[in-house]
């Protein structure tokens, strides 16, 4: 259970090319779930007296250094990755319900995680009429050209700065876009132009 609720979140943040995706939010579930069942073993068969839930509060404050790594401050003072970080939070404590057999409660705030991040994710990127969008081209000797076809096929006025690539290939480009629009804006269209390769709105 903890694999499948951390393959089903993990997935969503993979989809959005965030750091922590599938993998991650699998290791977190599985790992706060087992940190749990320690705690029923060592009192149901170990007979010990402590507090079943110690180790697991050590959980809940200790997943805060992945999420520190996940939080970054851009040069333009933007910060990403706080939903990010705090999905990696949301997790761990998945899991510790799923380690505890508190499954219906698990599968409650799974669901809960999935339509928040889901839905209001699409509402959020409507209301940015004038957002900043992130690019990624995969031919950098075409920026001006590229720039220049996508103001005219979307009639939209635009300022731009390049920056290194998120994926890291060579030959790769980052664009930062700040467009300005008075109508909703496609994001995932520019991902039918030619070498437009990763697309997101920051």
């Amino acid at each position: 259970m903890a694999i499948i609720i951390g393959l089903l979140i993990g997935s969503e943040r993979a989809r959005h090319g965030r750091a922590a995706g599938m993998r991650t939010h699998i290791l977190v579930c599985i790992g706060s779930a087992l940190t749990s069942m320690i705690g029923l073993y060592a009192r149901n068969y170990l007979l010990s007296n402590g507090d079943i839930l110690r180790l697991s509060a050590q959980v809940v404050s200790g997943i805060g250094f992945l999420g520190a790594g996940m939080i970054i401050l851009k040069s333009n003072n933007i910060i990403t990755g706080l939903t990010t970080a705090a999905g990696v939070w949301t997790t761990s404590v998945i899991g510790i319900a799923i380690g505890l057999g508190f499954y219906s409660g698990a599968i409650v705030v799974a669901v809960l995680y999935l339509l928040t991040i889901i839905l209001l994710g699409k509402f959020e990127k409507a209301k940015k009429l004038n957002g900043s969008i992130y690019i990624e081209i995969d031919d950098m000797y075409i920026t001006n050209e590229l720039i220049e076809r996508i103001k005219a096929e979307n009639n939209i006025t635009l300022t731009f700065h390049t920056l290194a690539p998120k994926s890291g290939f060579a030959g790769h480009l980052g664009i930062q876009l700040a467009i300005e629009t008075k109508k909703p804006f496609d994001v995932e269209k520019l991902l039918e132009i030619e070498h437009i390769v990763y697309t997101e709105i920051e």
